[in-house]
């Protein structure tokens, strides 16, 4: 045995996590598989156990074990759905960074017993979206807020099949999965801010699910992701007239979201819904330039104004000039949805 399962001894372990990481891959991982028994143990073991797997699953040969574990899977869907953990919050840290393995996509499909009252789906993606939709700011476990787990939807949202589940109804709740998310595009934590603003960005490469996106009687997406651009300048009466109800009258304390990636990230998803001219139109109408305009006068960061300049010359351009498909903004790979989550 790599250690003993006393409490000090694993919080000594903790820092060779970081420090020494090979160390644990030694005999075939079998300290790596130690850590995965140890999570089941009690609070004080189990988070220090959960602490140094979320340090190591940076490692690709750990990571991959980490997420080929049906059994090693269940037990943390166990915890992160238990409204008591002590640990849900590292339990939720661990998914987002096991998110990066393909191998996670069997979320989608995968089914378990549902922990009511937590969440009444037999799907582990359901189960685990209620418990970030019900769990912010402690609501459902006063242990945890869930956030991290923003990261994980922001990277199975990359894949189709991902994206699938983002925008299509599910039985249970009658509910799009995403128009679930888009009320934290404000909330106060940028973790959470951050991961939606990606899930939502990559749910807009979904080019026919931008009708939903657009209505107003179903995702209504549109000033969800403006508000976070948009700052306390004043508009003219004429722009003022045809914006959305949200961004007219902003008051003079209105900020802008304090992460300029973030701010990237929703004027990309705007970029991507102006890949059709129906989209095109509908921004025009409701006055989404002099956001735009604005936040680009006002915002000193490079990134922000040249996405700014490239959203601006598809709105501003003439339809009548040659109408070739919408060249799509590269998907790039953002610190939200990239990130790998480590602790010391």
């Amino acid at each position: 045995m790599f250690y003993n399962n006393s409490p000090l001894a694993c919080e000594n372990l903790v820092g060779f996590s970081t420090a020494q990481p090979n160390l644990f891959k030694r005999h075939q991982l079998l300290p790596v598989r130690d850590l995965k028994l140890l999570v089941r143990d009690y609070t004080p073991i189990a988070k220090n156990a959960l602490t140094m797997l979320i340090n190591l699953s940076a490692d690709e040969e750990v990571l991959a074990n980490l997420a080929d574990d049906d059994t090693f899977l269940e037990t943390l869907l166990t915890k992160v759905t238990n409204p008591k953990e002590p640990n849900a919050d590292d339990v939720s840290m661990l998914f987002a960074n096991l998110a990066k393995s393909d191998k996670m996509q069997r979320l989608l499909t995968l089914k378990r017993r549902a922990p009511e009252p937590v969440s009444t789906s037999p799907n582990a993606m359901d189960q685990l979206m209620d418990c970030f939709v019900k769990g912010a700011e402690g609501a459902l476990n006063k242990h945890a807020n869930y956030d991290y787990l923003s990261y994980l939807f922001a990277d199975m949202s990359k894949s189709e099949q991902g994206r699938a589940y983002f925008t299509s109804r599910q039985e249970y709740d009658d509910v799009v999965p995403v128009t679930k998310l888009t009320v934290f595009t404000e909330h106060k934590s940028s973790i959470r801010r951050k991961g939606i603003a990606s899930t939502i960005k990559n749910v807009a490469f979904d080019i026919p699910f931008h009708p939903t996106l657009f209505s107003e009687d179903e995702a209504n997406l549109l000033p969800y992701i403006l508000l976070p651009i948009a700052g306390p300048e004043e508009f003219s009466e004429e722009e003022t007239l045809t914006m959305l109800p949200d961004l007219q009258l902003l008051p003079p304390d209105k900020k802008r979201d304090s992460d300029n990636s973030i701010i990237v990230t929703h004027l990309e998803t705007l970029l991507l819904l102006a890949t059709t001219r129906e989209g095109r139109d509908r921004m025009r109408e409701v006055q989404v330039y002099p956001v735009i305009r604005e936040c680009h006068l006002h915002v000193d960061d490079e990134d922000v104004r040249e996405a700014c300049d490239r959203l601006v010359q598809v709105l501003m351009r003439d339809e009548g000039e040659e109408n070739g498909p919408q060249s799509r903004v590269k998907q790039r790979e953002h610190d939200d949805d990239q990130q790998v989550v480590e602790l010391f």
